[in-house]
């Protein structure tokens, strides 16, 4: 397979949803409800090695904290950022929803929590939860470019990093603090509670103990179940032949209003401590995470097609440390250290709730950072990255062998400020290493894979004014395939698919070419950035013909009664941009008043013009804002254009027009740890479906939603 892919993302933004009036006291629009989150552009991205601020950074950056992620927040990682530019989700129902940047998914996405992965097995399917809890997030970056490779060579599309405060990192005012936040959803009756709280037990040990709770019910839908390819599929073979095994194809073509096996039921408990001085700041934390959560059932809409209703039964605990010491002076100013083991266990449940299949992981993970002292302009970051993972999938509908993962990779990014001019260049070696364990049926592969990629970037960007800089960035990357695309073969019941990967496939390789537009005036800012990636063994996934996967079959017997997905490689081309502007339009009876716009739009295409799958369509979302020190409102549309770009296993994703409200209180004056929340989304109960999800024809978005959050602190 040859195949082009390029996309244009444009993010145009102005609000002050969330930020107090004073900030705008300088002319500069508040930007809280935009997705930079910023007044400035001068936010400090935490996910960085070096204090590099938003607008400095050699690539598309995303920052969401504050009140702009309580009105985004949801009980997925993926739909909670899906308002941001160049971001869309996989959409797999209301549970298991990943991000999606720049049209790329999976492998390609990588999910940290505080710059260390989750370590769960959200990347083997789009039907795995992430075991993040969004409730808990203090911000959320999304990083792209240069700063991406210190966490992986294989996060292509970008890195999500969230970060909470399980191991605090100071100590509390007073000797105590407390966040807590509560939250109702109307579209799926959900009703979530989180809490944080920070005790000193001396002048520098703390404690901190966290915990959350949400459960919800099954989905409220504008419409049908089914698309409307899909509904007349249903109907034209509930008027044909069918045999006593198929499912009554009238009755699910008519379905509606609810999408069925949706409901969820997630809680997490954790305690940290930690050690804060000047100087240092050395913690530890426990977590557990506990889910029971439905995805949405894949209908079938043929007869002899079979269809399931799974549910996923996960339980991860998990350590961290962080580390983070002054070394007092000389060449290495800071050494930071992170690392995480967590152990990891989903059982999918048939509908008598018996366990079908039992996936199993334990991992670890751990780095080292060396930060280097500012010398004259000249600063930097290097070191070293481990990572381990065991991981095993037992049951009638294993698509995996057993086996083993470990990497090891060395980076470092190095800075040069010159005042005008700066250039920044970065390095990243990653040694694989992926063991297949024997399987006594042969169904699998059996054997050792591995492989040595290097990656680098350079940029630089010039000062084309005090307000205005402007920069460009070239990177080469290698990323090694993943143990599911390499190993898989066998019936995946969460995808109702039969999933077939290539244990002889060779690195991903990429060049890309981004530059950057960052400007910050009184009253107006603007971030923009444009991107162009050509690709070699570029690995997809894609329906094939019967035979394809019945023949990999054929050595242990198996019959293969679900649609073929074969994993392949070949060339790829991906461009476009993404931008985010804010305007101050006025002042009016105490209220700024904000514009913003965001939008972005993907476009693939083979080399013979075909498209690549699962592509987001152009999309824009404007929003009116008038901001006050305790009262702003906010109203959004967001349209999203359709689909009709795909390959030949796609069906069209129809265009749809949200319209979204919010009005947001804080009682008491002064006081910003206390606030409440009212949101409408998806206000006139539109249906829309996500072109990116391969559950799009069988899962619609939610319908109307109303939330009330409220918001409490100490």
């Amino acid at each position: 397979m040859r195949a082009i892919t390029y996309g244009i993302g444009i993010a145009l933004s102005t609000s002050g949803a969330m930020t107090a009036a004073p900030a705008l006291a300088d002319d500069a629009p508040s930007t809280s409800g935009k997705p930079h989150s910023h007044d400035d552009g001068g936010e400090i991205v935490v996910s960085a090695p070096l204090r590099t601020s938003e607008r400095d950074v050699l690539s598309g950056t995303s920052i969401v904290t504050g009140e702009t992620l309580q009105r985004d927040l949801r009980s997925t990682i993926g739909e909670t950022l899906t308002r941001q530019p160049g971001v869309s989700s996989t959409a797999f129902g209301p549970n298991a929803s990943r991000p999606v940047l720049r049209g790329f998914q999976g492998e390609r996405v990588s999910v940290l929590s505080d710059g260390i992965g989750s370590i769960d097995v959200s990347n083997t399917s789009v039907d795995h939860a992430v075991v993040i809890d969004p409730l808990l997030a203090e911000r959320i970056e999304v990083l792209r470019g240069p700063t991406a490779l210190l966490y992986g060579s294989s996060a292509t599309g970008g890195v999500v990093n969230v970060i909470d405060n399980r191991i605090p990192r100071k100590m509390p005012d007073n000797g105590f603090s407390f966040d807590g936040m509560a939250n109702y959803g109307s579209a799926a009756n959900e009703r979530s509670v989180s809490g944080s709280a920070n005790v000193a037990a001396g002048p520098h040990l703390v404690f901190n103990v966290n915990g959350s709770y949400l459960k919800s019910d099954d989905l409220k839908i504008p419409g049908y179940v089914l698309s409307p390819t899909a509904r007349a599929a249903a109907l034209a073979a509930a008027a044909g032949p069918t045999t006593p095994e198929d499912p009554d194809f009238a009755a699910t073509a008519n379905l509606r209003g609810r999408l069925p096996n949706t409901a969820a039921e997630t809680w997490t408990a954790g305690a940290g401590v930690a050690v804060v001085t000047d100087t240092a700041n050395v913690g530890i934390a426990f977590s557990h995470y506990d889910s029971l959560y439905g995805v949405p059932i894949r209908y079938a809409t043929q007869s002899g097609e079979g269809q399931e209703a799974p549910r996923l039964s996960l339980v991860q605990n998990r350590i961290d440390v962080r580390a983070d010491v002054e070394t007092g002076g000389g060449f290495i100013e800071r050494i930071r250290a992170r690392a995480a083991y967590a152990a990891y266990r989903h059982y999918e449940l048939a509908q008598d709730g018996s366990i079908g299949t039992a996936f199993k992981s334990k991992g670890i993970e751990g780095r080292l950072e060396l930060v280097q002292a500012n010398r004259g302009g000249w600063s930097g970051a290097s070191g070293v990255q481990y990572f381990h993972r065991q991981f095993s999938v037992n049951g009638g509908e294993a698509f995996l062998p057993n086996n083993l993962t470990d990497r090891v990779g060395l980076f470092t990014l190095q800075q040069f400020d010159l005042g005008k001019l700066r250039f920044e260049g970065g390095a990243r070696y990653e040694k694989s290493a992926l063991r297949a364990s024997n399987d006594p049926e042969d169904r699998f592969f059996s054997g050792l894979r591995s492989f040595d990629a290097f990656s680098g970037s350079a940029g630089l960007s010039y000062a084309l004014a005090s307000d205005v800089r402007a920069g460009v960035n070239l990177s080469r990357t290698e990323r090694a395939p993943s143990a599911e695309e390499l190993f898989a073969n066998g019936p995946h019941g969460g995808t109702q698919a039969w999933e077939y990967g290539n244990p002889d496939f060779k690195l991903e390789k990429a060049w890309t070419v981004e530059a950057t537009l960052h400007v910050h005036k009184p009253g107006f800012a603007l971030d923009a950035s444009a991107y162009y990636s050509w690709f070699s063994n570029y690995i997809s996934e894609n329906q094939v013909v019967q035979s394809i996967c019945e023949a990999a079959a054929a050595p242990s017997g198996r019959d293969v009664d679900l649609p073929c997905f074969q994993f392949t490689q070949g060339r790829a081309r991906y461009y476009g941009a993404e931008a985010d502007m804010t305007v101050l339009l006025g002042r009016a009876a105490g209220y700024a008043i904000n514009l913003d716009l965001v939008g972005d739009y993907v476009h693939a295409s083979g080399v013979d013009n075909d498209p690549l799958p699962r592509i987001p369509p152009a999309r824009i979302l404007g929003g009116l804002e008038a901001q006050s020190d305790r009262l702003t409102g906010r109203v959004e549309v967001e349209h999203s254009f359709v689909q009709n770009r795909i390959t030949t296993f796609e069906t069209r994703t129809d265009d749809y027009t949200m319209v979204n409200a919010s009005i947001s209180w804080k009682p008491i004056k002064g006081n910003d740890k206390f606030s409440l929340l009212l949101t409408g989304n998806n206000l006139f109960d539109v249906d829309a479906r996500r072109a990116a999800s391969v559950l799009k024809d069988y899962a619609p978005l939610a319908g109307r939603d109303v939330r009330i959050t409220a918001r409490f602190g100490i």
